[in-house]
């Protein structure tokens, strides 16, 4: 079931902030696990055994995207400013 947020969306809004930017986060891993997944499938696919590599760039294209993922989730995680636990203004 998906998130539901029990009023109007605001980004100014620190929880909602909070909540949206972990949902990108998973966004972000999950593209990252599907794309390098495909990637490192059809370079072991095009290999023959005992020879390298085919795409030698792959390993350092998986290494630079998941250096980019850990400071994403090191930011979303712990850099970011807890929310507040004000209740928010009465809709009209």
């Amino acid at each position: 079931m998906p998130p539901r947020w029990p009023r109007k969306p605001d980004r100014a809004d620190p929880a909602y902030r909070k909540l949206a930017d972990r949902i990108n986060l998973a966004v972000h891993v999950a593209a990252f696990a599907a794309v390098n997944s495909g990637l490192w499938f059809g370079a072991q696919l095009l290999t023959q055994p005992g020879e390298s590599l085919v795409w030698p760039w792959l390993p350092w294209i998986t290494g630079v995207w998941l250096g980019f993922l850990v400071i994403h989730g090191a930011y979303v995680l712990w850099a970011t400013p807890a929310p507040t636990d004000q209740p928010s203004p009465p809709e009209p």
